[in-house]
């Protein structure tokens, strides 16, 4: 196999229980092996407590698999690396620092300098859709506005991974699905690989190129894999695209 056909990452027979209360222990994962391509778009569907976002966090390097290896590029993930770039379902960003501030803070522990810091993030910021706004603070934003600043802030470092954990969960339907379409932008023009968790099945359609479904209780196991096997830019409308909707429908305890 030549580098450029090895995957991008590869889960290995990952397998996760924790322990609570000392001694009680919750499986929450069991053998969930699935490669991943480089600059391919995977959602990782499920519905709530089916140990998706545990998955994500494990190829991030947040969390340790009980059993089992993930491996980007061929090495073992131990931990958290720049190789890799999270977004969170909650904004998880600084209060106290601007747009650009919040933008600016993975470059400034890179030892970045104050100029590279500043020409790197406006870029990021202007992706985003955000030009204009690099004084405002968190509070002055509305949700779909803070999380751009979440998704510059991933991009700024250049990371080889995103990673996205239901990121636009807590959004009004309106503005969640601006950024649907605003992911797709930001990922055409970066390129990417993406991996994005949903418990919506319209939104893993209109993003994936490929989606993969954790069955509906713990642990969360490997239920069906789907080829998104429709151009872009997609609507909601299309006939494909509501008969594959109808099918993962059929097979799932999802929500549209």
């Amino acid at each position: 196999m030549t580098k450029s056909e090895q995957p991008k990452i590869v889960c290995d027979h990952v397998s996760k229980t924790f322990i609570q209360k000392g001694t009680q222990q919750v499986p929450v994962l069991s053998d969930i092996s699935l490669s991943v391509k480089e600059q391919e778009f995977l959602v990782i569907l499920g519905p709530g407590q089916s140990g998706k976002s545990t998955l994500l966090r494990i190829i991030a390097g947040l969390e340790t698999p009980t059993s089992g290896k993930v491996y980007l590029n061929g090495s073992e993930v131990t931990g958290p690396g720049p190789d890799r770039g999270m977004v969170f379902q909650s904004y998880m960003l600084f209060a106290w620092k601007t747009v650009l501030g919040n933008v600016r803070s993975g470059l400034e522990l890179a030892k970045k300098t104050s100029e590279e810091c500043n020409r790197i993030a406006r870029h990021y910021i202007e992706l985003v859709g955000l030009k204009g706004f690099e004084q405002y603070y968190p509070h002055q934003l509305s949700g779909g506005m803070k999380q751009r600043v979440g998704i510059a802030r991933a991009y700024a470092t250049n990371p080889e991974v995103m990673l996205l954990d239901e990121p636009f969960g807590q959004l009004d339907a309106q503005t969640r699905v601006f950024m649907e379409h605003e992911t797709i932008r930001i990922w055409e023009m970066e390129k990417k690989t993406m991996l994005f968790v949903t418990n919506n099945i319209d939104e893993a359609i209109f993003l994936g190129d490929r989606i993969v479904s954790l069955e509906g209780k713990l642990p969360g196991r490997l239920k069906t894999e789907y080829t998104v096997d429709l151009p872009r830019p997609r609507e909601h409308t299309d006939k494909k695209f509501l008969e594959l909707r109808a099918h993962i429908t059929n097979n799932s305890e999802l929500i549209l």
